[in-house]
């Protein structure tokens, strides 16, 4: 009969959890867009977060901030319901259009209130998902909003939230010569707006993300992980390039985005992050 002494048992300890480590996947920092989930949060709030958090997602990205609430909770308790599911609340989708002269002060009053909201909430960043038609038409009215996102930036800023821009496919349309994405990034301080980049939409519009990353590089704070449906099915998306060029694009979080589902939404999501986890360029 062998008997252990401490050197071996300590040996035998370390070894086993060694073992144990390596044998259990290892959790990345991929957040979920909640637009991913809209009709489970819209009939259980808690209960989707609870199974998103057991999913092994590390954070969320909002799309229910109204009226100084988050899906109908005050900001301190949405924030302890993600909190107490493993949950980091790190961004939120929310904005206003363009304001005119009429309408400016209430736009900046809105904000304020807005970007209130999530300071307590803790929130590190807020993104404008879409302009409306001023967006589309001249590049006079896209100036104007370039400056109107400078501003709201600041206003971010001042608070210790960072301020940005998602894109989808119309913004890759040329105005009088001009791509709209690179007037935007040329016409908007880069210490006052980033951009979160969409890779699906970028790749919809006809655009090379990697260009866009050489062009203008550390403007891509956010990136959006979308695929047709779930992430990696459809075969069009090639996403390893993308990812090795993520410093050169100054991305910090990576978000998983499903509009269009094979499965049920929360079957669809934990699918993307599985494909995420089991993705060696994804650290």
């Amino acid at each position: 009969m062998r008997i252990l002494n401490s050197k071996n048992i300590l040996i035998v300890i370390v070894t086993t959890m060694l073992f144990n480590a390596c044998a259990q996947p290892v959790k990345k920092d991929i957040g979920l867009q909640l637009w991913s989930v809209r009709d489970d949060m819209k009939k259980d709030v808690s209960g989707t977060i609870e199974q998103i958090g057991q999913m092994g997602y590390t954070f969320v990205e909002t799309a229910g901030y109204n009226n100084g609430q988050f899906y109908g909770m005050e900001p301190t308790d949405f924030k302890q319901l993600l909190n107490d599911n493993g949950l980091a609340f790190i961004s939120s989708h929310t904005g206003q259009p363009l304001p005119d002269s009429s309408s400016w002060e209430r736009t900046m009053n809105w904000w304020d209130t807005c970007i209130e909201a999530h300071v307590k909430a803790g929130v590190r960043y807020i993104v404008q998902p879409s302009m409306d038609k001023h967006g589309y038409g001249s590049l006079e009215d896209l100036k104007r909003y370039c400056d109107y996102f400078n501003v709201v930036g600041e206003k971010c800023n001042a608070k210790g939230i960072r301020f940005g821009y998602h894109n989808h496919d119309k913004e890759f349309l040329a105005e009088d010569g001009q791509i709209r994405y690179d007037f935007m990034l040329q016409n908007t301080d880069p210490e006052k707006v980033m951009f979160q980049l969409d890779l699906y939409w970028i790749m919809k519009g006809g655009k090379n993300a990697l260009k866009y990353f050489e062009k203008y590089p550390k403007r891509f704070e956010l990136w959006h992980v979308k695929d047709e449906k779930e992430l990696g099915e459809s075969g069009l998306m090639n996403f390893e390039p993308i990812f090795k060029a993520s410093e050169k694009a100054g991305m910090q979080y990576i978000i998983v985005e499903v509009e269009r589902y094979n499965y049920t939404p929360l079957e669809s999501v934990k699918k993307s992050l599985d494909f995420l986890t089991a993705a060696s360029y994804v650290k």
